[in-house]
């Protein structure tokens, strides 16, 4: 009689594991680079609705709140001069303030140096202003043009 011994070889093994190297080291870098492309998204997102928010403190209050104010004025009325007279507010859903993709306050200044109303904008993976690529500053006078 014959005896089957069942399983697979150490070459066979060795292939397999070397097709999966090969296979993550392809299809790993395009998942990590994609990560970071969605928090830039995210962050252009949650700028544009912070505009949103603005407008609508602005149709209240007839000026936006100042740079002293921050971007609290969306979320509690500010006891800081100018006060707004028709506060109406929370302006942003469920009365919270969002912090960026990585964990850091948006920038806001009233009035702008890019635009005349405000300058709203996050530093971006690095937290630094400037930069190129994944470290670039996400800056709401910019969304939609680079």
């Amino acid at each position: 009689m014959k005896s089957f011994r069942g399983g697979f070889t150490l070459i066979e093994l060795l292939v397999v594991l070397i097709i999966l190297s090969l296979l993550a080291g392809l299809v790993l870098p395009r998942m990590m680079g994609r990560t970071e492309e969605a928090k830039r998204q995210t962050a252009e997102v949650q700028i544009r609705s912070l505009e949103n928010a603005l407008a609508l403190y602005y149709a209240d209050n007839g000026t936006y709140p100042t740079t002293e104010q921050t971007l609290k004025a969306l979320v509690e009325k500010p006891s800081i001069e100018p006060l707004p007279q028709k506060w109406k507010g929370p302006y942003l859903e469920k009365g919270i303030l969002p912090k960026d993709p990585w964990g850091k306050d948006y920038i806001y200044l009233s009035p702008g140096v890019h635009l005349p109303e405000f300058d709203l904008l996050s530093y971006g993976k690095d937290g630094v202003q400037g930069g190129d690529g994944e470290f670039a500053d996400i800056e709401n006078w910019n969304i939609g043009r680079k």
